[in-house]
């Protein structure tokens, strides 16, 4: 069997057992990513990793994380998060209405822990509702849990570092009211259907590493998930080019506003 034989076949038998499609991430950038893993193991070829995954769970669990991409931090990019509390969300909330927002690939739970002591501080998180979620259902554990080494902490305002967070043994663990706040669950981007009249979609720091053709299908499908004038908040390596093909607008660096 060819060597792109052998990673091509791979892919399909995880597509079918797991539903996540490897195809529509970037090859060269996955295909080292999963060699390295399979050489950790002593596997000659993809075939061999396979039929030793279909073996043994916690091969499949180990390929699960290593796949997916877990770099999160808590206010990445502040000057963004500025934009978003003191323009955006003061916008949101002149309705009077419920917030509804989701947390898009949130890893181990920085970003939507932001987004909920941003509204802390604002005096409305009772007033939103948070829905963060990701594929792989061991960050998800990790970011329900909400503790963190302090490293993660390093560009929490002084003023929110002291008031959400409570030192435990050299680690640091989020406030119980933030918690609350947020519900996590497991979702597959590429194939799972997404709810909709979303306020505000945060998705940060993930589509770099799909294709293109998935990178049209994801936008296409939060454009959708998003009510009319709702945001979508990017990454600041995740500039969308001709926005209105997906039914956007730009509405500031790196957020853009669904049309109506």
């Amino acid at each position: 069997m060819t060597e792109d034989r052998d990673f091509s076949l791979f892919i399909q038998r995880m597509k079918d057992k797991t539903k996540i499609d490897l195809a529509q991430y970037k090859e060269a950038q996955m295909k080292r990513r999963l060699t390295t893993l399979r050489m950790k193991h002593g596997y000659d070829t993809f075939e061999q990793y396979w039929a030793a995954i279909e073996q043994n769970r916690t091969l499949l669990h180990e390929f699960l994380d290593r796949m997916t991409i877990n770099v999160s931090e808590f206010w990445r990019n502040p000057n963004r998060w500025e934009v978003l509390q003191n323009r955006f969300l003061p916008e949101m909330l002149k309705s009077g209405g419920r917030l509804k927002i989701w947390s898009a690939a949130c890893s181990t739970g920085e970003e939507p822990y932001t987004l909920a002591m941003i509204l802390a501080e604002m005096g409305v998180l009772n007033r939103v509702s948070i829905d963060a979620t990701d594929l792989d259902a061991i960050v998800l554990q990790k970011a329900m849990e909400g503790i963190y080494l302090e490293r993660s902490l390093r560009d929490v305002p002084a003023a929110m570092r002291q008031k959400y967070f409570k030192s435990d043994e050299g680690a640091f663990a989020i406030a119980e009211q933030l918690k609350q706040g947020i519900r996590f669950k497991q979702q597959n981007l590429l194939h799972d259907t997404f709810d909709e009249s979303f306020d505000l979609i945060v998705c940060r720091n993930v589509m770099i590493y799909f294709t293109e053709e998935a990178k049209h299908l994801l936008y296409h499908k939060f454009a959708k998930a998003l009510r009319p004038g709702g945001l979508l908040f990017v990454g600041s390596t995740e500039q969308i080019f001709s926005p209105a093909q997906y039914g956007f607008e730009t509405a500031d660096t790196f957020f853009y506003r669904r049309l109506p």
